[in-house]
């Protein structure tokens, strides 16, 4: 049965999450984008090369724009699984590099927002239907 009041919570939630996740995505883009000297000590601590940092920043930045457009179900779907991936990238990445430390989970939330975030977006699918 709908639930009009529960459809509004639901997609209250989401938009807070998605937009938390998405700014903080796109705030972490900007600096790879700007090739900032702090990203480049990031990513060459890491490992990768220099020509990676702009190439990230801009799919951070465009899987931050998508997430927001409320059509295009299948961009979204590709935009979550790339934000993603750069996440448990990034997690891995410096974990492999320093060892694991507690200040690393840091990592967590960002994962965990936008996960819920995605959780979210389906569950306002499914109410709508």
């Amino acid at each position: 049965m709908y639930n009009y009041y529960n459809f509004k919570s639901t997609k209250t939630w989401y938009w807070i999450a998605t937009i938390l996740f998405a700014v903080f995505m796109a705030f972490t883009a900007i600096p790879d984008i700007l090739k900032s000297p702090e990203a480049l000590i990031f990513i060459k601590n890491l490992g990768y090369p220099e020509y990676f940092i702009p190439f990230i920043g801009i799919a951070k930045l465009l899987g931050s724009i998508a997430i927001l457009i409320p059509s295009f179900p299948r961009l979204k779907e590709w935009a979550y699984a790339g934000l993603f991936y750069d996440l448990i990238a990034a997690f891995y990445s410096v974990v492999s590099v320093a060892g694991f430390k507690i200040d690393h989970v840091f990592i967590l939330l960002p994962i965990m927002v936008g996960a819920i975030s995605y959780l979210l977006y389906h569950k306002k699918i499914k109410e709508t239907l």
